[in-house]
């Protein structure tokens, strides 16, 4: 990856010329000034990469052949290459991370200099300026896009993002009045200079000036006072909207939402066991008089996970745990399988979003994991753990045993089946053999807890 990474930032340069020299447009009906400029923007991306050493991130990858198609569109006489570009900007988009988000938004800048009536190119803006934490400009580019966007049934996203937008920013303005103060104070009684809050802050400097606010303020009138009282009711509510858009959403087919909290609630003092799917699993669970279908009948919850392809579609699933692999946006058949809650497990966040809006089933499910819990290994407020090899991600049921066993309120927790072509990768297995308490080669059962 090291040679093909340092060939193509040659070719970029090549076309589009190095750091400190204005983008130039090459003779004979060369590419645009924009698409030149679009490649500079690429080119230092990838002297970035190639300097943070070797890639492993998949995404990253994908980045990388994007910007090779860009670089062979932009060199090749009379072709378009303006969907490259728009491709490039998503899959930047996609990568993850500020610098991601950076060259997302310098190609969107790029490409509505270059069609200024493209409504893909202002999405891809107003995603950018979003990733970023810039919200109102985000709203101002999401708005260009609706404008020219003929289909109302493909705005939906995006009208949804903007009044989540627009209710976060509501909030902060609701919290500046609450305690005296305009556009930028803090409130009487306050230092002045300890917080600038504002809607048009960018997201992170918003939420840290908004938690330090209430902190203040608490710490001035007491957690007791109504106003107190409301400016954290309001804070709350802008972390919510920060976190996701609002859940009341009809996609969801009806199911209620439930996070960290929830889940706990959930699992509190049950028995659990996680039944993997394999064809004798599946036989023996539709078998009358059948011991492993009495053992499972047992427990208070069964799990099982991703696309369940040999027990019935009768069989009981109380929690249904599905990750979306591949590449994004995931899509795939729909979760029509009926149980009490589901997880979905995926990064990055819009495209978690939309799969959950495209292949819920309405009344298939009770309840959905939020977007607090759409990455437990990694996420900071659960396991925090350093990514894994893009090469072997943790499978479905390793993520949902960890996740159960950092949470601690299941009674107890057991696997079922998960022997032979069901086994479990090494490196997960050795997790579990650390912890197992009592192993069943009668009922194929490993007890955790």
């Amino acid at each position: 990856m090291g040679q093909t990474l340092t060939g193509l930032l040659t070719s970029v340069r090549a076309i589009a010329g190095r750091p400190g020299t204005p983008p130039r447009a090459r003779p004979g009906g060369g590419p645009d000034p924009e698409l030149l400029a679009a490649l500079r923007h690429c080119g230092d991306h990838l002297a970035d990469l190639a300097a943070s050493g070797p890639l492993t991130d998949a995404r990253r990858t994908r980045l990388i052949a994007s910007i090779g198609a860009l670089t062979t569109a932009c060199s090749t006489p009379g072709a378009d290459a303006f969907d490259a570009l728009l491709r490039t900007g998503q899959q930047a988009l996609d990568s993850g991370g500020d610098a991601g988000a950076r060259l997302a938004l310098a190609l969107a800048d790029e490409a509505t200099v270059l069609r200024a009536r493209s409504k893909g190119a202002w999405r891809l803006r107003g995603n950018a300026l979003d990733a970023l934490g810039r919200s109102e400009e985000a709203i101002t580019a999401y708005e260009r896009h609706l404008a020219l966007q003929q289909n109302a049934a493909a705005s939906r996203d995006v009208e949804r993002r903007i009044a989540t937008l627009r209710a976060a920013g509501d909030r902060i303005d609701e919290a500046l009045a609450l305690v005296g103060g305009g556009e930028g104070a803090t409130g009487a009684g306050v230092d002045a200079g300890a917080v600038r809050l504002s809607r048009h802050l960018p997201a992170a400097d918003a939420l840290a000036a908004f938690t330090e606010l209430v902190r203040l303020r608490t710490a001035e009138r007491g957690a007791a006072d109504p106003a107190v009282r409301r400016l954290a009711a309001l804070y709350a509510e802008h972390r919510r909207l920060a976190d996701r858009d609002p859940m009341a959403d009809p996609l969801l087919g009806g199911a209620e939402p439930i996070g960290v909290p929830g889940l706990r609630r959930f699992l509190a003092g049950r028995t659990v066991c996680l039944v993997a799917d394999t064809p004798h699993t599946a036989e023996q669970e539709q078998r009358p008089g059948s011991s492993l279908a009495a053992l499972i009948g047992g427990y208070d919850l069964v799990v099982r996970c991703d696309a369940v392809r040999h027990a019935a579609p009768t069989a009981r699933t109380d929690l249904h745990a599905v990750t979306l692999r591949g590449d994004s946006p995931w899509k795939g058949a729909r979760w029509d399988r009926r149980a009490t809650a589901r997880l979905v497990f995926g990064d990055p966040l819009p495209h978690w979003r939309l799969a959950l809006r495209s292949r819920l089933v309405p009344g298939a499910q009770d309840r959905i994991g939020d977007a607090t819990l759409r990455r437990p290994l990694h996420d900071p407020a659960l396991l925090a753990e350093a990514a894994a090899d893009a090469d072997e991600p943790a499978s479905t049921a390793f993520t949902v045993l960890r996740l159960l066993d950092f949470l601690g309120t299941p009674a107890r927790v057991d696997l079922i089946g998960f022997e032979g072509p069901a086994a479990l990768p090494p490196r997960e297995r050795e997790w579990i053999g650390a912890r197992t308490g009592r192993t069943d080669d009668t009922a194929v059962r490993i007890t955790l807890r």
